[in-house]
């Protein structure tokens, strides 16, 4: 049995250092009774998974999202790790498994290059969209019903605080219309 809280599952090596993705997690946190906040790194500083807690975890939400800094075109090496180990056969697809049917899936990814730099005319030649595109591929094989992304572009190039802020109202917002 599943509560329609959000559990929010963030995968960023090095948090600390982070602008927009630690806003991003000080902002769900103003809002307990609607997200779960599981930071894998800091869970798992060695990376060891334990995959019946996350799968229990997932059990227990109604929708997922899955937070991380885009790096080298995919996610931070634990959250694929974590999509290896915890996305099983018989429990997250198969003849028998069915633990993501049906259940909402987002993705909020932080970018370090410009927006205008993820298509085909710019500096990179692919859109977030496509370059996402495994993610989407996972929930649908899953038959989760993924429901694209929220994203940060240009953190290379510094932020204001009032972007910042801006933008981690625009990601509750986000989340809010799962």
């Amino acid at each position: 049995m599943h509560t329609s809280k959000t559990l929010v599952i963030v995968a960023h090596p090095n948090l600390d250092t982070s602008v927009i993705n630690k806003r991003w997690m000080e902002e769900l946190a103003k809002y307990p009774e609607q997200y779960t906040i599981h930071d894998l790194y800091k869970e798992y500083p060695e990376g060891h998974l334990d995959v019946e807690e996350e799968q229990r975890r997932i059990e227990a939400h109604g929708n997922l999202v899955l937070q991380f800094p885009i790096y080298w075109f995919s996610s931070p090496p634990l959250l694929k790790k974590w999509q290896d180990e915890v996305l099983t056969y018989g429990w997250a697809y198969g003849s028998e498994g069915n633990k993501l049917t049906d259940r909402k899936l987002a993705l909020a990814v932080t970018a370090g290059i410009e927006k205008d730099d993820y298509h085909a005319d710019g500096r990179y030649g692919y859109s977030l969209e496509q370059i996402l595109l495994p993610f989407q591929m996972t929930a649908d094989y899953c038959k989760a019903d993924y429901k694209s992304f929220f994203a940060f572009y240009g953190t290379e190039k510094g932020t204001t605080s009032s972007e910042v802020a801006a933008n981690a109202e625009e990601y509750i917002r986000f989340l809010n219309n799962l």
